[in-house]
This record gives structure tokens, sequence and C-alpha cells, in this order.
């Protein structure tokens, strides 16, 4: 279906889905299978910006939904053990990496949402999709916090946009962690190939992680690779990366840009400061997709001694506060 400045309900390879269109852009929202935003796409150049689904093979996307599209992650990444300390208490989250023995991911990024409401005009087409976590909830079961996670998707000129709102509805505080497995396609363009592609990206320095893929306390030098990564861009392929970086807003801005050498166009994934993280991982060089995942806090942040609660983004939310980002994906063309 084709639609200008429109938003409405079609199936995304037999699934139910949200699809937003603005000019010459669209994007699909999969509501149960947590609000994942599978498709982001130029239909005028067909790019596909966003590592999408197989729509032929959808079971795929079912049994792995954080490798496609923009999953959300809470908590994200990995607790040592699965144990979670927080304001005295220590709760046990399931080990769900038996390789490492560690819980990996959270509770968000595979159940239903709730469709708030979408709608389009002149300005922009959007879709608002929330969860209620309160007692019954898979989270609430191993973290028992009371709140409401919303995310709203608009696609407009400026491209698509992304605001994450949590409000604690609880009595207490809670922890207030939150990352986006966002995998990027490369090539985005029909025509180019990985090889056309350099990335940049606003990390900081690298920690060590250890064979549990942990964080150790340690940093690590950067590699000469690493520095182009931070500076003019390098290929998203020059080692197997599943590397944990310190966020380091350049210009006051913290973000990857991805651009393709061959036609001149650039993808921008601005995620906002709150995202005092990075993991970058290339699924071992495959070469047809990278996850730039912007992260709130350090991984296994809730077992780490010895550091501000601020620098490792160990952060939390009040009885009745709200936490607020925007981030955004856009292109931006080449100069005649």
């Amino acid at each position: 279906m084709t639609q200008q400045n429109a938003a409405f309900e079609e199936q995304f390879g037999g699934i139910p889905a949200v699809w937003l269109h603005f000019d010459q852009f669209e994007a699909a929202v999969i509501p149960s299978v947590g609000a994942n935003l599978v498709a982001f796409r130029d239909t005028e150049r067909g790019f596909r910006y966003l590592r999408e689904p197989d729509q032929e093979h959808m079971d795929d996307f079912m049994a792995a939904p954080a490798v496609y599209g923009i999953p959300i992650l809470s908590p994200p990444n990995r607790y040592e053990d699965g144990r979670f300390p927080w304001d005295g208490k220590v709760y046990q989250l399931p080990i769900n990496e038996p390789a490492t023995g560690n819980h990996l991911h959270g509770f968000l990024h595979n159940v239903e949402w709730k469709v708030e409401g979408y709608g389009s005009d002149k300005l922009e087409s959007y879709v608002v999709l929330s969860q209620e976590v309160k007692e019954g909830h898979v989270f609430h079961q191993y973290l028992p916090f009371t709140f409401t996670v919303t995310l709203r998707y608009s696609l407009s000129n400026l491209g698509l946009q992304q605001q994450l709102n949590v409000r604690n509805n609880g009595q207490e505080r809670m922890p207030n962690l939150f990352a986006f497995h966002t995998a990027i396609s490369v090539p985005f363009a029909p025509e180019s190939q990985a090889s056309d592609y350099t990335a940049k990206a606003t990390i900081g320095q690298r920690r060590e992680l250890n064979e549990r893929s942990l964080p150790t306390g340690q940093f690590q030098p950067l590699t000469p690779e690493e520095e182009q990564l931070k500076g003019e861009g390098v290929s998203p392929f020059f080692a197997a990366m599943d590397n944990h970086y310190t966020a380091e807003p350049q210009n006051g801005r913290n973000y990857m840009e991805l651009t393709d050498h061959r036609t001149g166009d650039k993808l921008v994934y601005d995620v906002g400061t709150s995202y005092k993280h990075w993991m970058i991982w290339n699924n071992n060089m495959a070469g047809d997709f990278f996850c730039p995942e912007p992260q709130m806090n350090l991984v296994n942040a809730p077992n780490v001694q010895g550091l501000p609660a601020e620098e490792i983004g160990l952060i939390g939310l009040e009885p009745g506060e709200i936490f607020e980002q925007s981030s955004r994906l856009y292109p931006i063309k080449p100069q005649k």
C-alpha cells in the first residue's frame, strides 16, 4: 500500500504492524514483539536503513528479535549471575545466557506493547506505544517496580524520531536503565557494497571485558582503527566487535554516522546525551549489519563497586518522576 503522510495498520510478514508514511519515508512497528521498529526506508531511493526481518521467514525474527530493527532493552545487556543489587536489596534475574552464566537484555524487547494511538497530519506521521509494568508483568516478577514506558515514533521531513518516556508509578525509587540494540543495515543503498561504507561514533574509552563479557573496571587503549571510529570514520567491519565504550559527545552531540562513499549519502543516528555508554557489535564481521547500541548504564552496573553512580549510569527515578530522551535517525544527502 502506498500512501503519503499516513499511519495505518497492515501486516509485516504476516504479523500485525503499524505503518507510517511521510513523503519519501516509511517505517513499520510490530507492537506484539517488543514494539520493535523493524523498518525505516527511503522509498524514492530504495534505501533500507535498518536490518529488517525477511518477511518470508519471520520465524527467525520471532526467535531473535534483538538483532533486527530497533529493540528496546531494559535492564540492558549483562548482569553477573543474574544478581541485581538495588537500594539495599538483591534481586535475582533468570540466567538466560548459559555460556556466560549471566542474565542478558531484560524483559521488554519480546513482550507485547499496547498501541495508544497513531495518526498523521501535514507535519508528521506517528505512533505511540506503551508498556505498563505492574504486578503480573514478567519484569515485575523479577524487579518488582511499578512504572510505564512509552515509545513515540514519528516520521517527518527530518527523518525518524524516537521519544522514550518512563514514569515511576510506584512508591519507591526504581532503576532507570535502558538501551536500544539498534541494527543498522550495511549497505543501506541497494547498489552499494559493505566495502563502500565507513562509520563514525562518539566513543570515548574502551572498557575491558572479561571472559564472561563483564567489565573488569579497567580501560584498554584504543586501536588505531578505533581512533578512526571516533574521528574520520572506519569500516564498521575492521575487526570482530562486541565492545563496550564510554560515550564522549562531540560538538554537543552523541551520535553514530554511517557514510556510503559510493553515493555520498550519510545516515546519522543522534541518540542524546543520556546514553553515557555505547555497545558496538558487528556479528563477527558478517558484513550486512552492525549494531551501534546507545546504553544508559555500564554493563553490570548494579554489581560494580567504587565508581560514581552518575558516571556508570546507575540512575533511578523517585516516585512520580518522569524520564524522557529523544533520538533521531536521519539521512544527509550528498551536496551537489
